[in-house]
């Protein structure tokens, strides 16, 4: 029965993406995201929806608008330049098979979307539905998850994701991870109280379910998410203090073995698994020193490691305990080359620089503003991924490039709308909102304006 609901609701839908290329793409990212197919047991969990949804908008993009694929902006330019090279460098690696292929295809496939992204979102409520889909799809797994976690008294242990990018649990780790300080500060940003009320109630939940995975990249990732918003939040001391409490309740709350598995991160010297990634992270270095242009070719890192570590074991010269690069830069360095290596910092440098000066400009501008807080939240998004990704193999995460396109458009609308002059009206009976007037509910105590949309207040209002 469940099938043949998502089927349905999903076959519903394809008429809309066609129609109108925006649906499409937040339909692409519910599945993606969200992994509603996987939530079925039957047809519909193997179905390729993705795949019928992505042909279904841009053959509706063509035949409707016709305009161009991708915004030309900077970061444009830098992904279609990696497709090219880690193209290339499969053209010319050892061997090519149908596995290598079809890595391809799926890279190809996440950068086309995030290029698509740069010119389906326009607007600020594009913007804003966009973030609430990829927000809330992965809070939906903390929520659920969570929930699971305290009902076993934190006994449970998350060994796998839903599916997808998210099916390893440290990938489901550092995609929650990721979402946290989106959910924190989307949720700001909404008017309506019972909206906001809803992003909070998941935080804590995604957090227990962070824990469940016992992923020490996750905790890393999700530390490094939490200090940002502490240093970027409004009362810095109050924000540490509230970190604090939060880091204390976790201390006193998470599960033993969860508490063993993180204080294992300082024992580093003699843990097994840390020695294997240094192991790893010597050998991917070593293998991108021999082969600096082009690297080995996409996904060719396991076929290479024996040719580049210096004393193997027993075990790996019979095939086992050969290890990926479980560092997504090296990763990238090792198998696609310097200068794919050299491009992908590039992605984020530009990303957090983006963020910073729109940032900075709204402070100018607003004592409190949903760019503001879109900022905040982006960057400690980034900044979980930048962790994370420090000790995993993703260096070709879907939600990384979808972000960076949507940190692209985040840079244009919220420059678009600071440039916009505000219009402030006064009235006895009103209150003062940016560019529009709000009328008062009721009256008496308690009395609030009707809040929708987006939460904006001016520093220095302009009068129009």
């Amino acid at each position: 029965m469940r099938d043949v609901i998502v089927s349905l609701a999903l076959i519903s839908l394809f008429p809309a993406c066609f129609r109108r290329p925006f649906v499409g793409l937040i339909v692409f990212s519910w599945l993606a995201y969200m992994r509603v197919q996987d939530l079925t047991w039957g047809f519909a969990r193997g179905m390729r929806w993705s795949y019928y949804v992505a042909v279904i908008t841009f053959a509706g993009y063509v035949v409707n608008s016709g305009g161009r694929f991708f915004a030309a902006d900077i970061r444009s330019f830098i992904m279609l330049t990696m497709v090219v090279l880690v193209s290339t460098s499969v053209a010319l690696s050892e061997r090519p098979d149908a596995e290598t292929i079809s890595r391809l295809l799926e890279y190809v496939k996440i950068v086309v979307i995030a290029l698509f992204t740069t010119v389906v979102v326009k607007t600020r409520e594009h913007l804003r539905i966009l973030m609430w889909v990829i927000a809330l799809s992965l809070g939906f797994y903390g929520v659920k998850s969570g929930v699971w976690g305290i009902l076993t008294f934190g006994g449970g242990v998350i060994k796998q994701g839903p599916g997808g990018m998210l099916a390893d649990n440290n990938d489901f780790a550092l995609a929650l991870a990721m979402a946290v300080p989106l959910l924190v500060n989307v949720g700001l940003s909404e008017k309506r109280d019972l909206l906001r009320r809803a992003f909070f109630i998941t935080v804590p939940l995604t957090m227990i379910t962070i824990v469940l995975t016992h992923s020490r990249g996750g905790f890393l990732s999700l530390t490094g998410a939490i200090g940002v918003m502490v240093w970027r939040s409004k009362n810095r001391v109050a924000g540490v203090v509230i970190g604090m409490l939060i880091g204390l309740c976790a201390l006193v709350l998470a599960p033993a073995s969860y508490k063993e598995r993180i204080a294992s991160i300082a024992d580093y010297k003699s843990e097994g698994s840390a020695q294997a990634r240094f192991a790893s992270w010597a050998v991917a270095y070593r293998m991108a020193m021999a082969h600096p242009i082009l690297g080995v070719g996409l996904g060719k890192f396991t076929q290479h490691y024996m040719r580049h570590e210096p004393n193997p074991t027993a075990q790996q010269r019979a095939g086992f305990d050969i290890f990926v690069a479980h560092n997504s830069y090296l990763q990238i360095w090792a198998e696609c080359g310097t200068m794919a290596f050299l491009l992908y910092w590039m992605l984020l440098f530009i990303s957090f620089f983006t963020i910073w000066r729109t940032r900075a400009r709204a402070k100018r501008l607003y004592y409190s503003s949903w760019i503001i807080n879109y900022a905040t939240g982006m960057e400690a998004s980034l900044v979980a991924f930048m962790i994370g990704s420090t000790f995993l193999n993703r260096a070709h995460f879907d939600l990384f490039y979808h972000f960076v396109a949507v940190v692209c458009v985040f840079g244009v609308i919220a420059q678009r709308e600071m440039d916009t002059p505000v219009k402030v009206r006064k009235r006895k009976d009103k209150r003062r909102v940016r560019g529009e007037l709000v009328a008062v509910e009721g009256g008496g105590f308690g009395s609030r304006p009707v809040r929708r949309g987006f939460r904006n207040t001016p520093l220095l209002p302009r009068e129009a």
